[in-house]
């Protein structure tokens, strides 16, 4: 799978020195504080671990629980048959955000599409751009994989993440009867 890197500056980044009269320029004695440099990837296995406490994580926010384990998570990523793909998000050495794209077929029409299962910033990071930049990492990997549309979705009362989706151009779509789900023994 090609690595999927995409650096940028959060918008929060601080200027470097500041303009006075006459067009000189005070420079600070030390080095201001920057925001990191972010990166958009492809998890390699070495993420699987913090992967899972971010999943983890997510769950919670959620109100879930993440029975989800190491060994489950790198098959479905790396394994014989992968299932699903990684986006990370990774600054300063630490993984800070992450997508989860899951194929999708409509077969009547024989196009191909991804779902975007998960989308999880860490809070400290939140509001600085990294969720948009992973929707259009995401974007990318759909298409590069022949997709036609990616889909998205949020429980009904996620006012926020309605907002954010329908800020990065999602339409809303009906709903238009119940899922059924049947265990596999």
């Amino acid at each position: 799978m090609p690595t999927l890197s995409s650096p940028f500056v959060s918008p929060l980044a601080k200027p470097s020195a500041s303009p006075l009269a006459g067009g000189a320029l005070d420079l600070p004695a030390a080095a201001p504080s920057r925001a990191p440099l972010v990166t958009i990837r492809s998890a390699r296995p070495s993420d699987i671990a913090t992967l899972c406490e971010m999943i983890t994580e997510l769950a919670a926010h959620h109100g879930d629980a993440a029975p989800l384990d190491a060994d489950t998570l790198e098959r479905d990523l790396f394994g014989p048959v992968p299932w699903i793909t990684a986006l990370v998000a990774e600054a300063g050495g630490a993984l800070i955000g992450y997508a989860i794209l899951v194929p999708l077929y409509r077969a009547q029409l024989g196009v191909r599409g991804m779902d975007l299962h998960h989308l999880f910033v860490r809070d400290a990071h939140r509001g600085t751009g990294i969720g948009r930049h992973l929707v259009a990492k995401a974007r990318e990997e759909a298409r590069r994989a022949g997709c036609t549309y990616l889909s998205v979705s949020a429980a009904t009362g996620n006012v926020k993440a309605h907002r954010f989706y329908e800020q990065q151009d999602f339409t809303a779509g009906p709903v238009t009867g119940m899922r059924y789900v049947q265990a596999l023994r």
